[in-house]
């Protein structure tokens, strides 16, 4: 299979179609769950389709260390390399980094704002003309009043779409009769897409449960698989 044929029959493309296109330029989308049920991987995912695209990411890190995020694109690109049959799959990955920039911060002692400042010198001043920002390991407890509003501010002028991960810790119940993560409601207005990963029938499976003025798409027809966690049709 080539590669573009790869990215129209791409299971993200299902995603994009659920939320109406795709979450598009100056728009906050989360991706929410329990730790450890596969949000890094959708996000690797998600960015690694752009980049398939020639469409350059930008990865923010609020973890420690970075090597396990390195990890899952080298994994990841593996396993789709493998689907594509891929020539030259040297020469590939390697434009693919060209697209990809990795950033580390400690969120409590990093501002909003200077995460901000960073990546804006990076796309104007470094010329490293990022569509797609990623953002994992923020704490949304943790985060100060107006930050997620700092930062969809921030996406709309400079034109960007940026996808966050959520690890939920409260106690059960996590999720009201609609869906929504009781812990992401202070932030709810801010938050244009939000989409949970729950475990159903033996397979974690995506659900829509706020897409801006939409209604929501709900449960979609795709969900991890288990043995490469990569997103797949149900």
């Amino acid at each position: 299979m080539i590669k573009d044929e790869f990215i129209k029959r791409s299971p993200l493309r299902i995603l994009e179609e659920s939320i109406h296109g795709g979450l598009g330029r100056g728009n906050i989308g989360v991706l929410a769950s329990r730790k450890g049920v596969g949000k890094t991987a959708c996000l690797v995912q998600i960015a690694t389709d752009k980049l398939f695209q020639q469409k350059p990411v930008i990865h923010v890190s609020y973890s420690s260390r970075v090597d396990h995020i390195i990890g899952w694109y080298e994994d990841m690109f593996r396993e789709i390399a493998g689907r594509l049959n891929l020539e030259s799959t040297a020469e590939v990955h390697d434009d693919l980094i060209k697209n990809r920039v990795i950033m580390n911060f400690n969120q409590e002692g990093t501002r909003a704002e200077q995460v901000m400042r960073s990546l804006e010198a990076m796309i104007t001043h470094g010329k490293f003309a990022a569509e797609t920002i990623i953002v994992d390991g923020y704490n949304f407890l943790h985060s100060l009043p107006g930050d997620l509003q700092k930062f969809k501010d921030f996406a709309g002028n400079m034109g960007l779409e940026v996808w966050f991960s959520a690890s939920l810790k409260g106690e059960e119940p996590l999720f009201d009769e609609a869906g929504l993560p009781n812990e992401l409601k202070p932030q709810l207005d801010e938050i244009d897409v939000l989409i949970t990963l729950r475990f159903r029938d033996n397979r974690v499976k995506l659900e829509v449960v706020k897409d801006r003025g939409y209604p929501p798409a709900g449960e979609l027809k795709i969900g991890l698989d288990p043995a490469t966690l990569l997103i797949a049709r149900s």
